[in-house]
């Protein structure tokens, strides 16, 4: 067996040893060794194989396989551009802290830097985004009992680093490997042979898992006027901190991907100046990384207000630098002894109610679909257990502002950075292993971003996914921000509204998804029960929407007035 099939057949079993049952390949020659390898796997029922033509679009649907699954998920690409295609989502899995194998295949050292083909400076591409990066080496023949112990504990090695498993701090990890040919298989496919085969002692790594909201540490339990803000992050943690809230009687704000059922409109609770002027909060207690919402960073950074974040690992978000504290599980401070005042949480409750209230007038007293009444609308109305994933832009935000939460879905989002690009596919990997009915929300121009996610090849499994894409010919979301004042009419559709044009039904279609125009509610909800892949288009209009979210901003205050 020559030494980069060996090497590739060691990677890949240890994967497989340590937890790994997804992984992603996007085809290439320098790769081929490790591919073959995945495959091999893949036919002795050992792991799944996903394979796309686009390196982008194979490393965001790596993303939302192990966003959803909470598994380490490696996705291979062969070297040259190839790679950097990759650093969109292993930047979005840093700052979400979700475990990407970046596995780089590479020209070994005598062909760098020498004008060879398809050859760049691939070790520590991805600067300081990674949380371990190595060069794996070169494997060589004749060293096979010292190179099996080192190849298997560098993938323990990465798999540890990925997961957080000893620093508490999950993120994505870079695998460059250099290989030389042969880059084919000399003899049976899959086989160990000789002494490449021997496994160092013990059982298979496995992760280490905190499983308990002990590991989290108690929120203080201080008797303020406390407000929680929970933002994007592990559901788990969501779900500790939103308990201990209500065990201490304080109102949770939520954003939809943070795992946690809050009060719903708390954005529009916040942008009502009179109304926050008598329930503003003395403290508030940051969980996770709130990313949404204006009206909530304005609250952090307001200076009569004592905010102390509670992080699960080394990193936090401090977005406005107003933390006072930080800390797992904040445990002393000013303030204890203070009164909570009688009824806190259930004004917050009572207002939430009401906001609630004047916005479905609001979003009901149109025939037509709109957007903001898609957003609330398809919260409302997925079966139970049901996974969502929404698009950055605008969708993730008029559900954070208008939709009732729900305990019963699983809701996930590109936050950590929150770019457009990989939607679709993120969403196609958290679908094919969510196990039951998926859906997605995202807007046009994030759908036109990443087609090629749409693109199953032979043999690929289909995602029970349904698309659903409000389509207003551009970028809406610059018509409810200061570009689509009136001021700035002349450049706005050139500049920032982007009309495309195209026919979204006939492009999904072309890409061999079922596809639907809808313009009404019951259709939509008739179409939602179709089941995936399938997309459903609702044709919407820029200015109608800013105009209409200026008119839910109005009726929220009204509706918390005395």
């Amino acid at each position: 067996m020559n030494p980069s099939t060996a090497f590739a057949r060691v990677l890949v079993d240890e994967l497989v040893r340590g937890g790994v049952t997804d992984a992603v390949l996007a085809p290439g020659s320098r790769s081929a060794p490790v591919a073959l390898a995945l495959t091999a796997a893949e036919r002795d029922g050992r792991l799944r194989l996903h394979v796309r033509i686009d390196e982008r679009t194979a490393s965001f649907l790596a993303l939302g396989l192990a966003k959803a699954s909470g598994r380490p998920v490696p996705v291979l690409t062969t070297s040259g551009t190839a790679t950097a295609h990759l650093h969109a989502a292993v930047l979005e899995a840093h700052e979400s802290g979700v475990p990407l194998l970046a596995l780089t295949a590479d020209r070994p050292p005598e062909l760098r830097a020498t004008g060879a083909n398809q050859t760049i400076e691939q070790a520590g591409l991805y600067g300081g985004a990674v949380r371990w990066a190595i060069d794996v080496g070169v494997p060589e023949p004749g060293r096979e009992e010292a190179q099996n112990r080192y190849w298997r504990s560098v993938v323990a090695k990465a798999l540890i680093t990925a997961t957080g498993g000893l620093s508490g701090d999950p993120g994505p990890v870079q695998l460059n490997l250099a290989l030389r040919e042969p880059l084919m298989p000399d003899d049976e496919p899959g086989e160990l042979v000789g002494s490449w085969a021997g496994r160092p002692g013990g059982a298979p790594w496995t992760a280490a898992r905190r499983s308990s909201a002990a590991a989290m540490g108690p929120l203080p339990d201080w008797h303020q006027r406390t407000l929680v803000v929970i933002g994007d992050g592990p559901a788990f943690w969501g779900r500790v901190a939103a308990n201990t809230a209500a065990g201490n009687g304080w109102p949770v704000l939520a954003e939809p991907s943070s795992g946690a059922a809050g009060l719903r409109g708390g954005a529009l609770l916040l942008g009502a100046p009179e109304w926050l002027a008598g329930h503003r909060p003395d403290r508030v207690v940051v969980v996770g990384r709130p990313t949404l919402s204006r009206p909530v960073s304005a609250l952090l950074a307001d200076p009569r207000v004592h905010v102390e974040t509670v992080t699960t690992g080394p990193r936090w978000a401090d977005a406005v630098r107003s933390s006072a504290e930080v800390g797992v599980g904040l445990l002393g401070g000013p303030g204890e002894g203070g009164t909570v005042e009688p009824g806190w949480s259930r004004e917050w409750s009572a207002a939430a109610d009401r906001v609630g209230a004047a916005v479905d007038a609001v979003l009901d007293s149109s025939p037509s679909l709109t957007a903001a009444r898609v957003a609330r609308d398809v919260v409302g109305v997925l079966p139970s257990g049901a996974l969502l994933v929404l698009g950055s832009s605008t969708p993730v935000r008029d559900v954070d502002r208008l939709a009732v939460r729900r305990a019963d879905l699983t809701v996930l989002a590109n936050r950590g950075v929150a770019g457009i690009d990989g939607t679709i596919s993120t969403a196609v990997g958290a679908a094919l292993v969510h196990g039951g009915p998926s859906f997605a929300l995202m807007g046009d121009l994030t759908f036109l971003h990443d087609l090629t996610g749409l693109l199953l090849g032979e043999g690929e499994r289909e995602p029970d996914l349904t698309v659903v894409v409000p389509d207003n010919d551009g970028g809406g979301i610059f018509a409810q921000l200061e570009p689509g004042q009136d001021r700035y009419a002349a450049d706005y559709r050139r500049v920032f509204g982007t009309p495309h044009g195209r026919d979204l039904v006939a492009v999904a279609q072309s890409l061999g998804w079922a596809a639907s125009r809808v313009s009404a509610p019951e259709e939509l909800s008739t179409a939602l029960r179709l089941g995936g892949p399938r997309v459903v288009v609702v044709r919407t209009d820029q200015r109608a929407e800013a105009a209409l979210a200026g008119e839910l901003r109005a009726a929220a205050v009204a509706a918390l007035k005395p």
